[in-house]
């Protein structure tokens, strides 16, 4: 069984600018509402260690695998419930020039046999996490971009 989240958010800042807050992990906590903290190196094949905080639900630290870094562009990890198959995650951030700003896709596809009884959480705290994740994160970076009149 596999799921699938998917968000994407319009920020009026320059694609370098996001990026560089994305992947500043030891910020997260000065920001992030749903990744509160985030340790370790962004190389592939390098652990992180997060720190989940969903709203509405319990927070946990997962130690994720890096699986891809396309450095101004994208990221992804993998993080594992115990073993692989039982619930998997592949974690997912896309900087996208668009116009005059960026955008961002934010995604994770699920999979394994605890999917299914685990979508309701994923539909509503999980994904409610993606948004406030997004919403932050465009913040920050459009108040330290100067904005054109009439913005």
């Amino acid at each position: 069984m596999a799921h699938e989240l998917r968000t994407n958010i319009q920020i009026d800042a320059p694609p370098a600018t996001v990026w560089s807050i994305l992947t500043d992990l030891a910020s997260y906590s000065d920001w992030n509402p749903f990744i509160t903290s985030s340790e370790g190196k962004l190389a592939v094949d390098e652990q992180l260690v997060n720190r989940l905080e969903p709203p509405g639900g319990r927070p946990l630290t997962f130690k994720p695998t890096v699986t891809d870094v396309d450095p101004g562009h994208a990221f992804e990890w993998l993080g594992r419930l115990v073993l692989p198959g039982l619930f998997d995650g592949r974690h997912r951030f896309e900087v996208v020039p668009h116009g005059d700003g960026t955008r961002l896709l934010h995604t994770e596809r699920f999979s394994g046999i605890l999917v299914p009884l685990l979508k309701k959480s994923l539909d509503t705290q999980t994904l409610a996490g993606f948004e406030a994740m997004n919403s932050a994160l465009k913040a920050r970076a459009e108040a330290t971009t100067p904005q054109p009149p009439g913005r």
